[in-house]
């Protein structure tokens, strides 16, 4: 945490350039403006001093004010829910969808289901989210009128499902290749083979064995997609006019908000490590053979 949030700190004020151009619109910002935001943000002082004041205000609690005064953790309150709802719609897209139809291509490799699922996961995986995103947008959204072409105030859960499906897409697809690629690789192990050898329902060989024990890369992939979607998504927020923390985020950068973005950022790694560490502690319940001392 401490070695991130330095990096994050040093690389956004060792930045060249006037930290508050453009800050005041598209005049110079007045000397006591520029004054008063010097001060608050210790900007006279070292680096390595203005650090350490940030560190202390982190570990108070304390995530600074924006350059209007307000509170960066008012506005993480506020952004935070709508992007934290459109991480459950694209974690649960990505589990239900992902992992289902990797099971079902495993079950029948070589047929016309897994090559269908292998083309079409390719096509996703190659084009880039806003394409897909502007393309899903018209189609289904302008043309048929099958789904919001923007998110409504609040985000209503109904409003989020194109967005989360444009946004679980990516990992969606690697999601699919990864369960079915563990799964093939399960269903070749001996202890599989012995197990229907011995009589064993094939359908509770694969629930039971070969599902469960083929799940853990897939978890380490989805764990750690949850951490990056929770840091917000900057251009399916954009596309569809979600006022979550990638919005928060973006323009925080747009108006050189770096103490802003800092913070904000901050958060985001805690958010990640501790993704993370629920990851690991949650291998223990799918392999009975890992344990924690």
């Amino acid at each position: 945490m401490i070695g991130s949030t330095l990096l994050i700190f040093t690389m956004v004020w060792a930045l060249p350039g006037d930290p508050f151009s453009g800050r005041c619109g598209q005049r110079p910002c007045p000397a006591s403006f520029v004054a008063a935001e010097t001060a608050r943000l210790h900007l006279d002082k070292p680096l390595p001093v203005q650090y350490l004041y940030f560190l202390g205000n982190l570990l108070r609690g304390n995530l600074g004010l924006t350059s209007d005064g307000t509170s960066v953790a008012h506005e993480l309150a506020r952004a935070y829910p709508i992007t934290l709802k459109l991480t459950t719609v694209a974690i649960l897209m990505e589990i239900v969808l992902g992992i289902g139809i990797g099971i079902i291509a495993a079950l029948r490799r070589g047929k016309f289901f897994d090559n269908l699922t292998l083309i079409t996961s390719l096509v996703a995986i190659s084009f880039p989210v806003f394409v897909i995103g502007f393309v899903l947008q018209y189609v289904l959204g302008v043309r048929f009128a099958l789904f919001p072409v923007t998110v409504g105030y609040g985000a209503p859960w109904g409003d989020l499902i194109l967005p989360g499906f444009v946004l679980a897409l990516l990992s969606l697809a690697f999601v699919l290749r990864l369960t079915r690629a563990s799964l093939l690789e399960t269903l070749n192990a001996d202890y599989v083979r012995t197990a229907i050898a011995k009589g064993l329902p094939r359908s509770l060989v694969i629930r039971r064995h070969v599902v469960r024990n083929s799940l853990i890369p897939v978890v380490t992939y989805i764990g750690a997609d949850v951490g990056v979607l929770l840091g917000g998504a900057i251009v399916t927020e954009g596309i569809f006019n979600i006022q979550g923390v990638g919005g928060l985020l973006y323009q925080s950068i747009r108006l050189r908000e770096n103490a802003t973005v800092v913070s904000v950022t901050t958060v985001l790694v805690l958010i990640v490590l501790i993704v993370n560490l629920l990851v690991d502690l949650f291998y223990a319940v799918l392999d009975p053979r890992i344990r924690y001392e």
